[in-house]
């Protein structure tokens, strides 16, 4: 349940900084049978998928160490699966990191994907 609630306030916190840094949320939590985006964001024209981490031990390579092949891949067939059906639209993976639910400590990594 700890888990669960410290996921949801990292969620809130990531898209309290991305609106005042300018981006429009649009969804957050889309899930589909592929794989589910944290937050879904737009700044400008480009759409915005956004994944957020939080660890705060580092004895397992901290937040970025924690986005798997895996999980990248099911954060790109969900963006695939919000996408279809709808208008072409330019888009971009970020990374929202955390080691702590502070504000002051938000890692902002755009394009993280390279996609």
């Amino acid at each position: 349940m700890k888990r669960q609630a410290d996921g949801a306030r990292a969620e809130a916190l990531a898209a309290d900084f991305l609106q005042r840094s300018g981006l429009r949320l649009i969804e957050r939590n889309y899930r589909c049978r592929l794989g589910e985006i944290d937050l879904i964001l737009a700044e400008g024209s480009v759409l915005v998928f956004v994944e957020v981490r939080l660890r705060r031990d580092p004895a397992f390579g901290g937040a970025a160490a924690s986005i798997t092949a895996a999980k990248r891949q099911r954060i790109l067939m969900a963006a695939r699966h919000y996408l279809a059906g709808k208008p072409e639209r330019s888009c971009r993976f970020d990374v929202i990191l955390l080691d702590a639910l502070r504000a002051d400590r938000v890692e902002w990594i755009k394009d993280a994907f390279g996609e």
